[in-house]
C-alpha cells in the first residue's frame, strides 16, 4: 500500500497560536502525531509535510500523484488563489481530499471559493482537527 501524504500549506506551522477561536488550540504536531498513530494501527505509512512555498506543495501533489498515494491537502489560503495547486492535482492525477480546520462557507465571502475543489475526490471542513481524521479514514475505506 502507499504512503498516505498528508500536505498542509501557508501559515499552518501557525496552528495552536494563530486565532484559536478560529482554529483551535491544537498544532500541526498534535495532528501529525495523532494521524501517525492512527496510520500505524491500520498499517499505513504516513508523509507528513507543511510548507508556506506553494512550489513546494505543488512538486509533492505531483511525487504523490506519480506514486499513486492519497493525498490529504490542507491548502490554507492557497486554496482561493492558486490556479496552480489545480493545475498540479489534475496534471499528476492526484486522490487528493481536500481538508480544511474551519468551514471556509461560513466565513469571509473571499474564502468560500476553492480552486482546489473542482480537482478534489472530496471536501471535509469545519470540524477542527477532527476533518484531518475523517479524511484519513476516507482514504483507508476507498483503498
Amino acid at each position: 500500500m502507499p504512503a498516505v501524504h498528508v500536505l498542509n500549506g501557508p501559515n499552518l506551522n501557525l496552528l495552536g497560536k494563530r486565532e484559536p477561536a478560529i482554529y483551535g488550540t491544537a498544532t500541526l504536531d498534535d495532528i501529525r502525531t495523532e494521524l501517525d498513530q492512527r496510520c500505524k494501527a491500520r498499517g499505513v505509512d504516513l508523509v507528513f509535510r507543511q510548507s508556506n512555498f506553494e512550489g513546494d506543495l505543488i512538486t509533492w501533489i505531483q511525487e504523490a500523484g506519480a506514486a499513486r498515494a492519497p493525498v490529504i491537502l490542507n491548502p490554507g489560503a492557497l486554496t482561493h488563489t492558486s490556479i496552480a495547486l489545480y493545475d498540479a492535482i489534475k496534471g499528476a492525477e492526484a486522490s487528493v481530499i481536500e481538508v480544511h480546520l474551519s468551514n471556509i462557507h461560513a466565513r469571509e465571502s473571499f474564502r468560500h471559493h476553492s480552486y482546489v475543489s473542482p480537482a478534489a475526490r472530496g471536501i471535509i471542513a469545519g470540524f477542527g482537527p477532527l476533518s484531518y481524521f475523517l479524511a484519513l479514514e476516507a482514504v483507508l475505506a476507498s483503498i
